[in-house]
């Protein structure tokens, strides 16, 4: 039984992806067929139609196109997919195992100088070194830096996709390239029989030389360099588990509105604001979520943001105070030595539900850090998680803010064309405020920001009690 049905070259502009088509393709039995899903192209330049599929039908439905290209191509299929390619044809490729990973990646460098010379040129295949165009550019250090985020942001997504679906894919730098040894390692990963005896010698390289010799402005390198975090040092390392989306938990609208709800957050309310829109739906599944929003164009998804220490708490009277989570009452008294009352029960003081409360940030601040060993309620993760985590459905249109939600409420309505609601009876002040403050003191800001250093930092949060 074959290894793969088929196979996808990740990689991006002025990477070799031409070179290496070029040899996978000499491969008897694999057949690459180019960049299929390129908005711009249909696998190459001037190609109308490919496996009686038009531009038109393929942007319609790239997975008609998928399917005919596996099921039609005599031999191992492939294409080639670069970042600003359809994503929507991810969803089948990414997860499938059958489908094989090769990710090709140049330093970025020098792909964007090769890529700024070609727009110079207009020459983006080399075959005969007499034709070769030649051209200084200017080095634009903004562009660099956003195609460099663009480059790496997608090189993440790859990874996570692979690291969560227990697959492993084939990966070539730009130098593999001229080693005939790693390009029949690869046809091994592959599964094929055959070999390579020769490298493809139609393409050759359009620029050698120092990068520096190929700019107006060398100089420029310099200051790209220092905006660049060579060796990732302004990274904290965090530990805390990736979320996912959420999508059961998700709301939405026949209005035309998705929220994503965050635990401990101001839920009850919005759903009550949904209600009098109109009819809500509920408990979605990703490809039942994925048709409302077909079934809804024009729509918006949002969620809404606490300030993070009115979240614990909300998170403490519930989880622990009222005694929905027994584990980690358990945990807390037992192991960090809080002072509880019997499920239901209030303390007897403001200053004994201080100390615990105390105590309970100091639990969720290991927690988020991974070092409890114990899952993570999502009633406990900070915000920033569970937005990654809605993200890797979906990145939402808005993020809202508590303290703002009902200008930010209006004007989402407002973009669907639809009537708000009376916002001073659908959303009533928030009677967690009440409770925080009357315990509230200098130390549970301090373990709020220790807790949740991501979301103060991430999304701007500043005391809260000014």
């Amino acid at each position: 039984m074959a290894r793969f049905h088929s196979f996808v070259v990740f990689a991006e502009m002025r990477t070799g992806s031409n070179l290496l088509e070029a040899n996978l393709n000499a491969l008897p039995g694999v057949v690459s067929h180019g960049e299929v899903f390129n908005r711009y192209i249909l696998g190459r330049k001037d190609r109308t139609e490919l496996f009686g599929i038009t531009m038109e039908e393929r942007d319609r439905d790239p997975r008609l196109l998928l399917r005919k290209l596996r099921a039609e191509t005599e031999g191992l299929p492939g294409f080639r997919f670069f970042h600003d390619h359809d994503l929507r044809i991810l969803d089948d490729v990414l997860p499938d195992p059958g489908c094989a990973k090769i990710i090709l990646t140049r330093n970025p460098l020098e792909s964007y100088v090769s890529w700024k010379i070609a727009q110079a040129t207009d020459q983006w295949k080399l075959t005969h070194p007499k034709r070769l165009k030649t051209a200084k550019v200017r080095f634009d250090v903004p562009e660099f830096l956003t195609h460099l985020r663009d480059i790496q942001a997608f090189q993440l997504l790859l990874l996570n996709a692979l690291q969560t679906t227990g697959q492993t894919a084939f990966y070539l730098d730009y130098e593999d390239l001229g080693s005939l040894d790693v390009l029949n390692g690869l046809a091994a990963f592959l599964g094929v029989e055959a070999r390579l005896k020769a490298l493809d010698d139609t393409l050759k390289k359009q620029n050698p030389g120092p990068i520096e010799d190929k700019l107006e402005n060398p100089e420029a390198l310099a200051e790209a360099i220092a905006a660049v975090d060579v060796f990732n040092l302004g990274r904290t390392p965090c530990f805390e588990p990736r979320r996912a989306a959420g999508v059961p938990t998700a709301l939405a609208s026949d209005a035309g509105l998705l929220f994503f709800p965050i635990r401990s957050g101001p839920e009850a309310p919005i759903r009550a604001w949904f209600e009098s829109l109109g009819p809500v739906s509920e408990g979605f599944e990703q490809k039942s979520l994925r048709q409302w929003k077909r079934r809804h164009p024009g729509h918006r998804s949002f969620t809404v943001l606490r300030h993070p220490l009115l979240r614990a708490h909300a998170a403490f009277r519930r989880k622990i105070v009222a005694g929905e989570a027994q584990d980690l009452r358990r945990i807390l008294i037992n192991g960090f030595l809080a002072e509880l009352q019997p499920p239901g029960a209030p303390f007897a003081t403001p200053e004994a539900e201080r100390a615990a409360f105390l105590i309970f940030l100091s639990y969720c601040r290991l927690a988020v850090s991974g070092q409890t060993g114990a899952r993570v309620d999502p009633s406990l993760a900070s915000q920033t998680a569970l937005v990654q985590g809605i993200a890797s459905f979906q990145p939402l249109d808005h993020l809202l803010r508590e303290d703002r939600l009902a200008e930010g409420l209006a004007a989402l309505a407002a973009e669907v064309g639809a009537t708000p609601p009376a916002l001073t009876s659908a959303v009533s002040p928030d009677p967690e405020e009440a409770a925080l403050l009357s315990i509230w003191d200098e130390a549970l800001e301090a373990a709020a920001a220790e807790a949740y250093g991501r979301d103060y930092m991430g999304f701007g949060f500043t005391r809260w009690r000014k």
